[in-house]
């Protein structure tokens, strides 16, 4: 794998029981430990989201066999079962926390399973995990209107920041979803680099608003997550989410096109 493509790993939660609605873009507390272990018998270096980005920007060399350990949404597990691993191994992650599905005064009741709060949000951060913007209602964010975009970014903005004392600089997009418009409209809610999915590795052409990531999940076996990490096989290991990514995403063009003809007749 050349210095130029970068593993990005996506994963949501970590945990032993995880409900149905979780179940499939889960990780088994055992698995994600033998993960960890493995990234630190090959010899990777762990980075942030952030720093990924910084390196590309100023152009400066990146570190020896780089990958990112990303955690999508906030899961109370992260905290729970990912955190001591990470300590353990002395590993730098990102965590995109969707505001309104934090447990605490925000919480709007949407979320999929047991979430953090933010005590527990504030000791991954106080632990050197990047907290990153992640929308506050977890929208598909190239579904909404202007108003309602800019609305999600600034309250999950505005949330995170006052929470932590710090304003989030990466964002991750629900679902993966965006376009052009979404794209220009989180590099204006102050964010100077944003990751979407693709199932594929990052490289600096993609551009700080489409960094690539490859999804984990609870069917991911040990030697399959090796490959990913040395960058190998992807495309074999996701063809079948490529091909029912292309065909959602004319489904959601079309919705688009339907709404901005209803909004015309308004």
């Amino acid at each position: 794998m050349s210095e130029a493509a970068v593993p990005v790993l996506m994963y949501h939660a970590v945990a032993a029981a995880p409900n149905a609605a979780t179940r499939t873009l889960s990780v088994a507390p055992e698995a994600f430990a033998e993960q960890m272990a493995l990234i630190g018998d090959l010899g990777l270096t762990p980075l942030t989201t952030t720093a990924l980005a910084e390196h590309w920007r100023l152009r400066r060399p990146l570190p020896p066999r780089p990958v990112l350990i990303t955690f999508d949404d906030g899961y109370e597990g992260v905290h729970r079962h990912a955190l001591p691993v990470l300590a353990q191994h002395g590993f730098p992650a990102t965590v995109f926390v969707s505001t309104g599905w934090i447990r605490g005064r925000y919480d709007t009741g949407g979320a999929l399973d047991t979430m953090l709060d933010w005590d527990q949000v504030r000791e991954l951060a106080a632990a050197g995990v990047e907290i990153g913007g992640h929308s506050h209602s977890h929208p598909q964010l190239d579904q909404l209107d202007d108003g309602a975009l800019e609305w999600e970014l600034d309250r999950s903005t505005d949330i995170v920041t006052g929470e932590l004392g710090v304003r989030p600089t990466s964002f991750a997009y629900p679902y993966g979803y965006s376009d052009r418009r979404v794209r220009r409209a989180v590099r204006s809610a102050g964010y100077a680099q944003a990751l979407a999915v693709g199932n594929a590795l990052a490289r600096r052409a993609q551009g700080p608003y489409a960094l690539r990531r490859v999804t984990v999940r609870r069917a991911t076996g040990v030697e399959e997550f090796e490959q990913l990490v040395q960058g190998r096989a992807i495309a074999c290991h996701f063809a079948k989410d490529r091909l029912l990514t292309k065909g959602y995403a004319l489904v959601r063009r079309a919705r688009q096109v339907r709404r901005k003809a209803i909004s015309s007749r308004v």
